[in-house]
Order: C-alpha cells, then sequence, then structure tokens
C-alpha cells in the first residue's frame, strides 16, 4: 500500500516568495546564457580577426620572399605578432623584430604538420607549440627563396582572447550572483508593496468569519484587479448577508404569523374533542378550512418574500397591457366583489419577468378593490401601471408605514379586509428587484393611487 504525500514543500511557500524565487530564477538563467552567448560571439570574432591577420601578414612575406626583396626585418604591427621564414632544417632565414633570429617560433615538425594541412586545407591553425606564445594563431606558406625551400610562418597570440574569456568568468561568478541577489530583493520588496491590499482584504475576510455578521473588505484606493475584486467580494458578502437576514426573517415572521392561525386550529379542535355533540363536523371542518387557507396563503406570502432576489430574473420586454388584464381576471378580490368595477385602460411594455409583475399588479388590484367603494381603475403607461380607487385612502404619514411587512392600519386590522399584512411588502420587494418603486398617493377618485414603476427597454 502506497504512503501517502506529504504536502509540496513549493506549494507549501507563500505567493510572496515563489513570485521571487521564480523571477530571481529566470533573471539569473538569462544571464548566464547571455554572458556564454557573449563570451562566444566575442571569442570567436576576436579569433577571426587575428586569422586574418596572420594570414594576411604570412602571404605579404611571401611575396617579399619570392621576389627577393626580404627586408633586415621582416614588418609586424600587432602587439604580439611575429613572421619568420625558415629554410628546409627550421633554420630562421629572416624575422620581425618580435622574435629572435635564434629562435625558431614552431619546431621543424610542427611546421611540418601545418605545411601539409595547409596545403590540403589553406587554414588558419591553433598552436600550442609556439616558442613565444602558450597559444597561437598560426599560418604558414611554403615558397622559395634563392632556388632553396622556404617556409613563411605568421603567428599571433591567443593571451588577449585568453583574458576576455577570463573576465567574462569573473563575471560569471561575480556579477551574475550580486545581480540576481538585487533583483530579488527588489522583488520581494515590490511584491510585498504589491500584495499587501491582498493581505489587508484577507485579514478583514478572516475577521468576518471568526465574528459571523455583515462585514466588508478593504478596496484599494488603485483601480486595479485588486480593487475590482475587493468590490466583487463585498457584493457577494452584502448578497450573502442579505440572503442570511432574509433567512432569519422569514423564520421570525413565520414564528410570529402563524402562532394566531395555528392556535385558532387547535382551539377548534380541542373544543370539538371535548364536546363531540356540540361541534358538528361539517362546522368543524368551514372553520378549519378557512384558517388553513389563511395559513395557507401567509406561507405562500412568506416564502415569496423570502425568494425575491436571492436569484436573478428573467429579463425580457413585457407588454403591460397583457399582465394587468391577466391579474385582474386572476384576481379573488374582484371575484368577491362584484358591486366594484374594475376598468383598464391605456398600454405600454416594460423589461422584466412577466409571472413577477402579475404579482405585483394582482396585489394592488386586490387592495384597491378590498377598499374601494364601487370603483377600480387602472391605468397602464410605458414603464408604470397606476390603480386608483374611490375609498378611503390612507393617511400621508401612513403611506411608507403600510409597506412594512404585517403593518394592518386601524380600518382594516380584521384579517378579512387587511389581508396577511405582506401584499404591499411584496410589491415593493418585486418592483426594486426590477430596478423600479412603487409609490402612493391621494387618487383623483378619492381614495388612494397605487402608481408602480418598471424600468423600460434602451
Amino acid at each position: 500500500m502506497a504512503e501517502p504525500h506529504g504536502p509540496d514543500p513549493w506549494r507549501s511557500r507563500s505567493l510572496r516568495t515563489r513570485l521571487t524565487v521564480l523571477t530571481a530564477g529566470l533573471l539569473c538563467i538569462t544571464l548566464v546564457v547571455g554572458a556564454l552567448t557573449l563570451t562566444t560571439v566575442l571569442s570567436r570574432t576576436r579569433v577571426s580577426e587575428l586569422d586574418d591577420i596572420v594570414r594576411e601578414r604570412a602571404a605579404t612575406t611571401a611575396e617579399l620572399v619570392a621576389t627577393d626583396s626580404l627586408p633586415d626585418a621582416l614588418p609586424v604591427e600587432e602587439p604580439g605578432e611575429i613572421v619568420q621564414v625558415l629554410d628546409a632544417e627550421g633554420l630562421v632565414v629572416a624575422s620581425s623584430p618580435s622574435a629572435s633570429r635564434t629562435l625558431p617560433v614552431l619546431p621543424p615538425e610542427e611546421v611540418a604538420r601545418l605545411r601539409a594541412a595547409t596545403a590540403t586545407a589553406g587554414v588558419v591553425s591553433p598552436t600550442s607549440a609556439s616558442a613565444y606564445d602558450g597559444q597561437a594563431r598560426v599560418a604558414v606558406v611554403p615558397t622559395t627563396w634563392r632556388g632553396e625551400p622556404v617556409t613563411v610562418v605568421a603567428t599571433m597570440p591567443l593571451a588577449e582572447v585568453q583574458g576576455l574569456l577570463r573576465a567574462l568568468s569573473l563575471s560569471l561568478v561575480g556579477v551574475v550572483p550580486t545581480l540576481t541577489g538585487i533583483l530579488a530583493v527588489a522583488v520581494w520588496l515590490v511584491l510585498g508593496r504589491a500584495l499587501h491590499p491582498v493581505e489587508r482584504m484577507r485579514a478583514a475576510a478572516a475577521q468576518v468569519a471568526r465574528v459571523g455578521g455583515p462585514g466588508s473588505l478593504p478596496v484599494s484606493p488603485a483601480d486595479d484587479e485588486i480593487a475590482a475584486l475587493a468590490r466583487t467580494l463585498n457584493d457577494m458578502l452584502d448578497r450573502l448577508e442579505t440572503a442570511s437576514s432574509r433567512q432569519r426573517r422569514f423564520v421570525a415572521d413565520a414564528a410570529h404569523e402563524l402562532r394566531s392561525p395555528l392556535a385558532t386550529l387547535r382551539a377548534s379542535l380541542e373544543v370539538a374533542k371535548e364536546h363531540p355533540g356540540a361541534y358538528r363536523s361539517d362546522e368543524l371542518a368551514e372553520d378549519l378550512v378557512g384558517e388553513v387557507l389563511r395559513m395557507q396563503g401567509l406561507v405562500d406570502d412568506l416564502l415569496l418574500l423570502a425568494r425575491v432576489g436571492s436569484a436573478p430574473r428573467a429579463r425580457e420586454e413585457v407588454d403591460l397591457a397583457d399582465v394587468v388584464r391577466d391579474a385582474v381576471g386572476g384576481s379573488g378580490a374582484v371575484l368577491r366583489r362584484p358591486d366594484v368595477a374594475v376598468a383598464v385602460a391605456g398600454a405600454g411594455e416594460a423589461v422584466g419577468d412577466a409571472p413577477a409583475l402579475g404579482r405585483v399588479v394582482r396585489n394592488l388590484v386586490d387592495n384597491a378593490v378590498r377598499h374601494a367603494a364601487s370603483r377600480v381603475q387602472v391605468t397602464v403607461r410605458p414603464g408604470s401601471v397606476t390603480v386608483d380607487d374611490d375609498g378611503a385612502g390612507i393617511a400621508t404619514q401612513d403611506r411608507e408605514r403600510v409597506f412594512e411587512r404585517f403593518v394592518r392600519l386601524d380600518d382594516a386590522r380584521e384579517r378579512e379586509a387587511g389581508g396577511s399584512g405582506l401584499g404591499l411588502a411584496i410589491v415593493r420587494e418585486i418592483a426594486r428587484e426590477h430596478g423600479g418603486d412603487v409609490t402612493l398617493d391621494a387618487s383623483p377618485l378619492g381614495g388612494l393611487r397605487a402608481r408602480v414603476e418598471i424600468p423600460t427597454a434602451p
């Protein structure tokens, strides 16, 4: 059975440490590759220049030998440059001032090897047999002088190229680590400053997780990706807090409002149990059905309020006139009060979720019909629906209070008249979820005017 692997040491490091190590490592590799490339290019370039010098010097001296125009000292121009004319036995016939006339620059066997190589390939060759330099580039040209075979030998030392290589090697050993260390420190400091807002966000998130309840993450003043992330996370926290608040409020509302109908049901059942002969089953069923229906409506309204804003709704262009006609046709209050005339006029469109907007209009119509004396007028315009009634209206100081949950005014405290107390709260929640709102005012008909506004298509 394979043993479980422990945590990856690399991944256990902080993001700041990993980024610093990666950046410094890449820089170090880049510097090393650059130094090696530079060394190769410079050394090859300089060797090529030395080859041109010795090749040209050997050819020029060979022309002097062929024309029997050898000077006392063979001419040279570059420091360390040596040119000699050697006879068949390897003795010096002529030499540049940079070499001795008694010490050949190359031994006879090396000259013979280079003569053979030049005859077949015609190239400048490296040599380590020079009597004057450890490493050199050499060119040999066979020719004749006064009828005797001689060899022109020209050399240039490689000390300059070797010195360049040593200097670049020292830079690899000293400069590259130094630059890498400096950059690593700079990257560490820059990343620390750049990631500071992230650390603040982490600390704030830990505080929210530890103590619970509402909270927000600090937003960086710079309008960058981290600030955008903080704003997005704050929006998420706000939505989570709103959802949690809705859940707590739903539980509290359900516990509070369901207590009364449950108590009524219990009382009716206890009376029927204690006095079976005095409480007929049809009377008991009639009493219970009313309370059950009331509880069902209350639970439906509470669930609807709990769901508002929990998920995005569909956004499509909606014909408000059709929504209003469907809402009026499905209104239970309209069916229960045939003495109230409901008229629909106008046309218009809005952008939203048709079923949700239908619930808004139905609640407003139900509310108007319950309190109207004889007439309700529904007017449709682009982006708005207005519901007027000729009832008693609502006092100015109460027009905002009625949007609170379970608020029933003095003249509507009875549950059959006042409903569940959630109708207008549902209307405002759905309207605001769509980006609109609902307002109450005095109606020209003498009662209350309710006006809901919903955004239209651009």
